[in-house]
């Protein structure tokens, strides 16, 4: 479904993605990158966000940046199931820079090491156009402004962000480290270690699954022998390397 609102932008609505985790750009960084056809300059920018607010503060900032650049066409997709999508053209022919723009983003698919990131978002695309006196007719553009995303994203470092449960484990403190290191050592994630009195409190993350849950609550029965005792503490997004 499509909507259009007053201030030009699209709404895409999608359904919720399959699995508990998405791609997002690694760095919090902006990535720049500048492509010129037909003597046009088109400067793209790349940067993550976590709100529609800051996705709007970066495209600000852009046309701050760029005062004589004719336009600045953005697209941004935000939320674990990518469940806001908005484009803008910016004075560009209705549908010839926004859309392909998001269509960019949305689309983008790359396998870099163990990371699949075919479902990217907390991102948005800002592309600066500076005109270079050559017009480039509709199909020119739409090409145009999707090429300035897409050279760009292939510049990306990208990492996938799970959905994690986490878990407290109380451990006296002449056993935090052994039990620290094997739960380490049997591939669990250990997000942190808080010393306070007498004991310490280890801090755990598995994937939000009830057989990870079981999985963990094996390892700690064993590790501790059956002493340990495993609080839930809610779940958070964790960014995977």
């Amino acid at each position: 479904m499509r909507r259009e609102e007053s201030e030009g932008t699209q709404l895409h609505e999608r359904g919720p993605a399959a699995a508990p985790s998405y791609g997002v750009l690694a760095a919090r960084t902006p990535i720049d990158h500048e492509i010129e056809i037909r003597r046009s300059r088109f400067i793209c920018r790349l940067e993550r966000v976590e709100s529609e607010e800051q996705a709007r503060q970066v495209i600000a900032d852009r046309r701050s940046a760029h005062r004589l650049a004719r336009h600045h066409c953005s697209a941004f997709v935000l939320g674990a199931r990518r469940g806001v999508q908005r484009s803008n053209d910016d004075g560009e022919p209705s549908g010839t820079a926004g859309v392909p723009m998001l269509e960019a983003l949305v689309l983008h698919e790359r396998v870099r090491g163990e990371v699949e990131s075919a479902d990217l978002s907390d991102v948005v695309a800002v592309v600066t156009r500076y005109f270079g006196g050559v017009l480039l007719g509709a199909g020119g553009l739409v090409r145009a402004y999707s090429e300035s995303v897409s050279s760009t994203l292939q510049l990306a470092l990208l990492a996938k962000r799970e959905s994690r449960a986490i878990f407290g484990l109380e451990a006296p403190h002449a056993t935090a480290g052994r039990w620290e290191n094997e739960l380490r050592t049997r591939g669990v994630l250990v997000t942190g270690t808080e010393y306070a009195g007498s004991t310490a409190l280890l801090s755990l993350a598995v994937p939000d699954a009830a057989d990870a849950r079981r999985g963990l609550a094996s390892e700690v029965a064993s590790i501790t022998a059956g002493e340990g005792t495993l609080v839930p503490l809610g779940t958070e997004w964790v960014d995977l390397s």
